[in-house]
């Protein structure tokens, strides 16, 4: 964090404190949160999702097809042809922009003559983005998204449709085996600025109690699951 960043901290927590007529942590209140910070506590684990991989990936499949989602299985050469077909299936433009991550160059885009591709962030004028993802929780469908240089955060929110290559590999149980790899990923104060969980496409249903799709972000959602 930079010094400013950091003296804008110490000026909101002060004030915190301050409200709460409380000074900076000393002695054991201290200790007690910083042990606390180093070993975090693990939550609970929804049983339904302590499964054998293949079955776990079945579940979130399962799950994100409930929320609205659609999901299909592909082998790594199969990954570019998928985004084509699903955006020729849908009557959608065969552009997208895509997030400049290596993950994703492992595929073969070249070899899909028809899909222009643009590297970069989300544009307004975007109608289809494609992105990998951070993981995929099998207890609820969820994909998780983590921000940095090779994956705006603005891929998740302003394209139309988004489409998410995800591996097999990255599809866990719950949400306590997500905190864990990121920890274990980015580390102590490198943490990703954003963390986005996404649970099908947007909606919201406060106009009229009335379904609405797309209302806060992309109305369709497509998940491509990679076997490795």
């Amino acid at each position: 964090m930079s010094e400013t960043g950091s003296e804008a901290r110490a000026q909101i927590l002060n004030g915190i404190r301050r409200s709460l007529r409380r000074g900076e942590l000393a002695g054991p209140a201290r200790e007690a949160v910083e042990a606390r910070l180093a070993t975090p506590p693990r939550g609970p684990s929804v049983a339904r999702a302590q499964l054998p991989q293949p079955e776990r990936v079945a579940l979130f499949c399962q799950w994100a097809e409930t929320n609205n989602a659609t999901v299909v299985r592909a082998a790594p050469g199969e990954v570019a042809e998928e985004v084509a077909a699903y955006l020729a299936r849908n009557n959608l433009p065969a552009r997208a922009a895509m997030a400049p991550s290596p993950l994703l160059d492992r595929y073969d885009w070249a070899n899909q003559k028809m899909l222009a591709l643009r590297r970069g962030r989300g544009e307004g004028t975007d109608q289809v983005a494609i992105t990998g993802a951070f993981a995929g929780i099998a207890e609820t469908g969820t994909l998780v998204m983590a921000s940095g240089p090779d994956h705006p955060v603005s891929l998740n929110l302003l394209p139309d449709t988004h489409v998410v290559v995800l591996r097999e590999d990255d599809i866990v149980a719950g949400y306590e085996e997500v905190w864990a790899r990121l920890r274990e990923r980015y580390g102590k104060d490198a943490m990703p600025r954003t963390v986005n969980t996404i649970t099908g496409p947007s909606r919201t249903g406060d106009i009229e109690q009335a379904m609405e799709l797309g209302a806060h972000g992309p109305r369709r959602l497509h998940i491509i699951v990679v076997r490795e």
